[in-house]
């Protein structure tokens, strides 16, 4: 169902932004490789966990060259502990696409940004409307979200949503508009709790909010259970290294260091491997699993030639495993 969206939504929102704004590190200018890296790094991760990891991104590589040139055991150590390594891939496999495709300059519209890895329609959106200032809408939860209890309808998504606001994109503030949007979700409409109508922009001309039952948009679905996996996991030590492994190349945490680690019905006695230090429980929860680890830390009288041996600063681990040297201590 297509629904027309008022202009009176940038009018008011626009000077709302101006005024109430986070100030981030990626706002700081309109730099495509600035927009387009901070975007991917704020996929299913927290506004206060990436800025840390942005600036000391952006100081290593401030440039999508510094990018493309990047040894990946540079940009693991970068990003190790932000999750989702797959981004961090895609990030460096896209960089070296626009370096020698493209000379190093970012495409400046949404449908050629969208031929580049690991970009879709929002991160496109997003880099063209900030970037650029084409009227491209970059759609997420929050934008739905806000459309949704602004029109009280439920029906909207991304295809819908991105057709009705490029009908109201304010000419030369494109860029400030698509953050606006992405703004009210983010501190004002909110998905949990009661959203902030008396701090909203746009409360005058909201329909949810005119009706009391913001809540009520959008419906929410239930989320089916992840599926847990029962691991043991070991953390062999031996002349003052650990043991690691790499990953298989696909699947999960693919390519990427690990402690030994096997299914729990499978699992050696770790008494048959050397001297146990000691043995605790932790789990891990991924988007779609979950991890529940039975966890054996066992001082080992070799180094088995299986293994990579390094010490602790040297392991550069995903968050998974790396917070089990920090368990218990």
């Amino acid at each position: 169902m297509m629904t027309t969206l008022s202009s009176e939504i940038p009018e008011k929102l626009l000077p709302w932004f101006d005024r109430c704004k986070r100030l981030l590190p990626w706002r700081e200018n309109r730099d495509p490789y600035r927009v387009w890296l901070s975007e991917i790094m704020l996929q299913q991760t927290r506004v206060s966990t990436v800025i840390g990891y942005f600036n000391r991104f952006t100081r290593e590589l401030p440039t999508v060259q510094a990018l493309a040139d990047a040894e990946e055991e540079q940009l693991m150590r970068l990003w190790e502990g932000l999750g989702y390594y797959r981004r961090m891939r895609m990030l460096h496999q896209c960089a070296k696409v626009i370096v020698t495709r493209y000379g190093g300059r970012f495409p400046d519209t949404a449908e050629e940004l969208q031929k580049l890895p690991g970009i879709g329609k929002y991160t496109s959106g997003a880099i063209a409307s900030i970037a650029f200032e084409r009227p491209a809408p970059a759609v997420d939860g929050n934008v739905l979200r806000v459309l949704s209890r602004l029109t009280v309808n439920n029906g909207w998504n991304a295809d819908s949503a991105s057709t009705a606001l490029r009908g109201i994109y304010p000419a030369g503030r494109c860029g400030d508009f698509t953050q606006s949007l992405m703004e009210l979700g983010a501190i004002v409409c909110l998905p949990n709790g009661e959203p902030l109508c008396r701090e909203c922009p746009l409360s005058r001309i909201c329909r949810a909010c005119a009706e009391g039952n913001a809540m009520s948009y959008p419906v929410k679905t239930e989320k089916p259970s992840r599926p847990v996996e029962r691991l043991c996991v070991y953390i062999l030590r031996c002349q003052g290294k650990i043991a690691v492994r790499k990953r298989p190349e696909s699947g999960l945490l693919n390519g990427m260091w690990e402690f030994p680690n096997m299914p729990e019905k499978n699992a050696v006695s770790p008494e048959k491997l050397g001297r146990v230090m000691r043995t605790f429980h932790a789990r891990h929860i991924f988007t779609h699993r979950e991890w529940d680890m039975t966890v054996h830390e066992v001082e080992i009288p070799l180094q088995q030639p299986e293994f990579s041996w390094y010490s602790e600063a040297e392991c550069v681990l995903p968050t998974a495993f790396r917070k089990l040297l920090e368990k218990n201590r």
